[in-house]
């Protein structure tokens, strides 16, 4: 028989938040990618800033994108710093679009990735795990009527979050701590299958 997510709660989220802190790898990388983005290259004004960037996600997050180059020369003709300094949330669809030869990829996860980078208290990360959660979520509690699609648009994205932070009375955690909340449940509830 199939576990299903408990209703999040205060010590819920908090007990998820504890267990993020003993999972030594992560928590490694994200102090690399902290000490990248915030200390190393904070700026996105030159080709080789962005590409140690683009390549350090594309490698912890296996994000799967295979010209780390064009991304990041992608990403340098966006002019991005304006935008996520002022939390801008058009900017992450924006970087998500991709020209690679003849065809337009959505690097969409990886894009709000990069921006939750530079600043988390914004930008949330979208991934697979963080949809199968709120989709779960918005079948059983009814938090919200967003269709799937309305995941795909970063700003709608953003507000299904603070939906959820609102209807399950989380205001005491950050986008970011709710979001390593969803990224482990939905790990432990909805693994993917191999």
């Amino acid at each position: 028989m199939k576990n299903y997510p408990p209703t999040p709660n205060l010590d819920l989220i908090e007990s998820y938040l504890q267990k993020w802190d003993t999972l030594e790898n992560y928590i490694l990388q994200e102090n690399s990618l902290n000490l990248l983005f915030h200390k190393l290259c904070p700026e996105n004004i030159k080709t080789e800033h962005i590409l140690l960037k683009v390549s350090s996600l594309n490698d912890f997050y296996s994000t799967n994108i295979y010209d780390t180059f064009t991304v990041a020369k992608h990403i340098l003709n966006c002019e991005i710093d304006d935008s996520l300094s002022k939390g801008k949330l058009d900017i992450v669809n924006k970087i998500a679009r991709v020209k690679i030869k003849k065809r337009t990829i959505n690097f969409y996860s990886f894009a709000s990735k990069y921006c939750s980078h530079h600043n988390p208290a914004v930008y949330p990360i979208y991934d697979s795990y963080v949809e199968k959660m709120l989709m779960y979520f918005k079948r059983v509690e009814k938090f919200d009527t967003f269709l799937k699609d309305d995941l795909k648009d970063y700003p709608k994205f953003v507000e299904i979050i603070r939906n959820f932070q609102v209807y399950f009375h989380l205001g005491k955690f950050t986008l970011r701590q709710i979001d390593i909340y969803l990224w482990l449940a939905g790990k432990q509830y909805f693994p993917h299958k191999y």
